[in-house]
């Protein structure tokens, strides 16, 4: 028999929220923000408009034992907020880093929901990195924000494919070295 490793997630608290694996019951709320062509838009790999279908396969990529990212839902329910703010990821990369990615629901906009996400993840640590990336649009300097509050050091423009806007945009790239 084949012994076939599970790969569990760690709950983290951030002070609004908490941090929790997706669960296929977000289905309806991830697919109601990420059709929103605002997040879409913000994101490399977000299609829009959002093909059936494409929610659920994210949901069981996010859910299979061995996959390289790590994926948590902002879930404001423990303090009676929305159960899906926004979503944050790892995806692991080699020499113990990893990439970064998150995405906040526009209504939670300018609250400092994404820089307690960040700020609650990097603290975790929960892949034991030593680094952590991180890149955004240049036209989105609110997420640049996020990350330099958050202690990552911009080290250098870059440019990365958008699916919704069907384009190579600018990018600004950061790193958090972690102690």
């Amino acid at each position: 028999m084949k012994h076939v490793e599970i790969t569990r997630q760690p709950l983290i608290e951030a002070d609004r929220f908490v941090l929790r694996p997706v669960r296929r019951s977000d289905v309806g709320m991830l697919s109601m923000y990420t059709a929103d062509e605002r997040v879409a838009s913000g994101t490399r790999s977000i299609p829009h408009p959002l093909p059936p279908g494409t929610t659920e396969a994210f949901i069981e990529r996010s859910l299979q034992d061995g996959r390289r990212e790590d994926v948590w839902v902002m879930d404001g329910a423990r303090d009676d907020g929305r159960e899906v703010l926004g979503v944050i990821s790892l995806t692991q990369l080699d020499r113990a880093q990893s990439q970064l990615g998150y995405w906040v629901a526009p209504g939670f906009w300018n609250t400092g929901i994404a820089s307690e996400a960040v700020q609650a993840l990097v603290a975790a640590n929960p892949q034991n990195n030593t680094s952590i990336f991180a890149e955004v649009f240049q036209d989105n300097p609110a997420s640049a924000r996020v990350l330099t509050h958050a202690g990552f050091e911009y080290i250098g423009d870059a440019e990365s494919h958008c699916v919704s806007r069907n384009a190579n945009v600018p990018t600004w790239t950061y790193i958090n070295k972690i102690s």
